[in-house]
């Protein structure tokens, strides 16, 4: 409708506009919310993979430093002479002869049965762990782009529902329009009554001494706050010298 568009610096913001390929001031908040949930989740994976970490470090360690080795050596010989050609002295090398025994023994055992074997994770699985992670905020960002259809498939299927939503939008609009002109008029009105500072009158006194300076030293819209461009125009009021942009004013 002509009596609202084109829309002001403050209604714009408060729009989302569908071909807009940029994130938008509405869209920013939910988007925000969305991350914010993800940093639970984001806070839980740094702590596994540090717990992880930790752990294998402390195994690693014992394992190289807690190993040991035993190794036992014995040797056993027995022997037994018998001296002499009686008849006792044969009878006893053929029967105690026979416990003549010799042998050694060597054993090496050692712990390494029981130490740990710790096999740290590789990059590529750190990457595989925060790779869900990171989709999952490439959705956040995302998701706002196919948020933007519901409302045309809502409109396609609710087409009386939908005019009902334009009719209130329009008239809400209005309202909104008549109230910020309202506090807005009231607001110029109590700035107007103020003397003005010394960096105002400063400026001022410089942009009419060197009117080459107004390009560096521009004003901005008394309403909305846009610098000043050629289409601005200012109050008629010799003594206001207040400056607004074209769709202010």
């Amino acid at each position: 409708k002509r009596t609202l568009l084109p829309l002001l610096r403050e209604e714009t913001s408060s729009f989302i506009f569908p071909c807009h390929p940029a994130v938008q001031r509405p869209e920013l908040q939910h988007m925000v919310m969305e991350l914010l949930r993800c940093i639970p989740l984001l806070l839980f994976l740094l702590f596994v993979c540090g717990l992880d970490h930790f752990i294998f470090s402390i195994l690693s360690i014992i394992q190289h430093h807690s190993f040991v080795q035993y190794s036992y050596q014995t040797s056993h010989h027995l022997s037994v002479t018998v001296m002499g050609t009686s008849l006792m002295a044969q009878l006893l090398r053929g029967t105690i002869g026979a416990l003549n025994t010799s042998f050694d023994s060597e054993v090496e055992t050692s712990n390494l049965g029981c130490l740990p074997r710790p096999s740290g994770m590789t990059r590529q699985q750190y990457v595989d762990t925060c790779l869900p992670l990171g989709a999952l905020a490439l959705l956040c960002l995302l998701q706002v782009y196919p948020f933007r259809l519901r409302r045309a498939i809502a409109a396609f299927y609710f087409p009386k529902r939908e005019k009902t939503r334009v009719l209130f939008l329009y008239n809400k609009l209005l309202r909104q329009r008549k109230n910020f002109l309202h506090l807005q008029r009231g607001r110029i009105a109590r700035l107007a009554r103020q003397p003005p500072g010394l960096g105002t009158s400063l400026v001022q006194w410089c942009r009419r001494r060197w009117p080459w300076l107004r390009r560096c030293l521009r004003r901005s819209c008394a309403l909305c706050g846009t610098p000043e461009t050629p289409r601005h125009r200012p109050c008629p009021d010799p003594e206001c010298g207040a400056l607004y942009c074209e769709p202010c004013w």
